[in-house]
């Protein structure tokens, strides 16, 4: 079940927030029974409640300085950078977390402690 909280961000790549929403409907239906899951599950909200803010700060970059040519270019590498940062993080604790091992995120806003 901890690997299932940080699996459950991909369904990010198909529903708008699903990397939130996934790991949150988990997160609070099992954090009361299982410790382990607690964890997890706030530690793979957090970071992608995190990763989503940076997005959102990128783009929002992006557009209002949208009219010089270097920034938008700039900006489409570092969403690119995010975004594989992210699924290698997610992948790398997922696995982890498999194994039994309390993990946490780098680079994380820690919103639920």
């Amino acid at each position: 079940m901890g690997m299932l909280v940080h699996v459950l961000a991909f369904a990010g790549l198909v529903i708008p927030l699903g990397n939130i929403i996934g790991p949150l409907v988990l997160w609070l239906v099992k954090k009361e029974e299982m410790p382990f899951v607690d964890w997890h599950g706030k530690q793979a909200l957090n970071f992608n409640i995190s990763i989503w803010i940076y997005g959102a700060i990128i783009g929002f970059a992006a557009l209002v300085l949208f009219w010089t040519l270097i920034f938008p270019m700039l900006a489409m590498l570092f969403i690119g950078a995010l975004l594989v940062f992210w699924l290698v993080m997610t992948i790398v604790n997922a696995m982890k977390a498999s194994n039994g091992e309390w993990v946490k995120y780098p680079l994380t806003i820690e919103f639920l402690k």
